[in-house]
């Protein structure tokens, strides 16, 4: 049986604010926005290429404090591409970091190990990995 994740919850104090980032600077696809009477509305992204979403939203999970979340990953097979990418369309990045030793010998030295790192308006932390190829 195969497990999939589908969708993270992103808690967001601003919607519009949120939706412009994801889908305006980041490129996300909004797959659907949908208000559900007057205390709920739910938008879902997705970044291109991805098997999972992001939900931003009100009525969502009130628990969740908006900004609070760190430690989403996403991946591209060329992290200098996607650092260019990502400052020509606005977006505050860190530079390119080398985390660490790849664990298998790669063309590039950056592949597996090579990470930035952004934040969206209300503080959810990202971090973007580049992983070329899978063994």
């Amino acid at each position: 049986m195969n497990w999939t994740l589908e969708v993270v919850i992103v808690p967001v104090s601003d919607i519009d604010r949120a939706k412009e980032f994801y889908a305006g600077k980041l490129g996300f696809v909004v797959d659907h926005d949908t208000v559900i009477g007057d205390d709920a509305r739910i938008v879902q992204l997705t970044p291109p290429g991805s098997g999972c979403s992001i939900v931003i939203g009100r009525g969502v999970v009130p628990e969740m404090v908006p900004g609070s979340l760190r430690g989403l990953q996403l991946v591209v097979p060329d992290i200098n591409r996607a650092h260019a990418e990502l400052v020509a369309r606005g977006v505050p990045v860190s530079d390119v970091q080398k985390v660490g030793e790849n664990p298998r010998p790669t063309p590039d030295p950056l592949d597996n190990v090579g990470f930035l790192f952004f934040s969206d308006p209300d503080g959810n932390g990202w971090a973007v990995q580049q992983i070329s190829s899978r063994a």
